[in-house]
């Protein structure tokens, strides 16, 4: 995964809308995660909604939690050459 240069924005917290299995619900996440889980959706050949619907199915905290691990490891795997489903 090609990593964004950082900007002055990659910190600052945003609700942002979606839908989840037919459900409107808010995340608050950092635009930085907010960029990087979006190019891996793209990489995936995956919408954006159904990625985060396939995170909200797994997960056991809260969801932008769940949505910060989800991209970490899946840097993580990437920097080490590992599917994203090992970690």
């Amino acid at each position: 995964m090609k990593e964004a240069p950082p900007t002055p924005d990659d910190e600052f917290l945003r609700k942002r809308s979606v839908v989840i299995a037919g459900h409107a619900t808010s995340i608050s996440l950092e635009d930085i995660f907010w960029h990087l889980l979006k190019g891996l959706a793209d990489r995936r050949e995956q919408s954006l909604a159904s990625l985060i619907t396939e995170i909200d199915s797994q997960r056991r905290v809260n969801l932008s939690s769940a949505l910060r691990v989800f991209v970490l490891k899946s840097v993580l795997a990437d920097k080490q050459g590992e599917p994203e489903d090992r970690l």
